[in-house]
């Protein structure tokens, strides 16, 4: 796969498919979890302030942790299930919370035994104290070698500001082309220009309801780090 070849994974892959004591928080909308490309054993709702199963297959959000869910763990070739994911966030509409729950939903995960938080949402209704709150669970995060990756969203807009983005430990992706060049509605800002990254979010194919498709986008490129 291109994608692989361009951020040099498929090496890695030759050496080893991960390990399923590596827990991922995938912090997202909620997730089809009898979907036949996922292996339902490796998927954990985290107890706490959010569900992770779909009540709504045909929701944008459903479909949206469905689609991240299929490129961390689905069923094929050298991405073999081998990692768990806990924890989810959303509605019907796409993925998006406010800073405290958000704030929450990384404790959870955190507190779950995740390495690793993968967070594709967007924020609603920012505020100081929930802004606050968000930085006190990032905090949290560096105390227990959490790391946490974001996307930067698709808004073609420069974004900066939030704990989500603009903590130093936060590490932010956009969205590159299959030849490495920014995609026209990632998202862009200072603090993705100096600690972040980009990845390819082009024609990733994804499990979505009952088949595989192609996909663009950051929460796309994020997935392949």
């Amino acid at each position: 796969m291109v994608a692989l070849r361009i951020i040099k994974l498929a090496a890695l892959l030759e050496r080893t498919s991960g390990s399923p004591d590596v827990k991922i928080g995938l912090i997202d909308g909620p997730v089809m979890t009898r979907h036949p490309d996922l292996v339902k054993e490796r998927l954990h709702e985290v107890p706490g302030h959010h569900g992770g199963r779909c009540t709504r297959a045909d929701s944008a959000a459903c479909l949206h942790g469905t689609f991240v869910a299929g490129i961390l763990s689905a069923r094929r070739g050298p991405l073999a299930p081998s990692l768990f994911m806990e924890g989810t966030v959303g509605g019907d509409r796409m993925p998006s919370a406010t800073p405290r729950e958000l704030a929450a939903a990384i404790v959870d995960c955190i507190d779950a035994g995740a390495r690793v938080l993968n967070l594709s949402l967007a924020l609603a209704r920012p505020s100081s104290t929930g802004e606050r709150a968000l930085e006190d669970a990032i905090n949290r995060a560096i105390r227990r070698g959490v790391i946490v990756v974001a996307a930067a969203g698709n808004q073609s807009t420069i974004i900066g500001g939030s704990a989500l983005i603009g903590h130093p430990w936060v590490i932010p992706v956009a969205a590159c082309d299959l030849r490495g060049r920014p995609l026209s509605d990632s998202n862009f800002g200072g603090s993705i220009g100096r600690r972040g990254l980009t990845a390819p979010g082009a024609a990733i194919p994804v499990c979505a309801r009952k088949d595989k498709r192609s996909r663009s986008g950051v929460p796309a490129s994020r997935r392949r780090l």
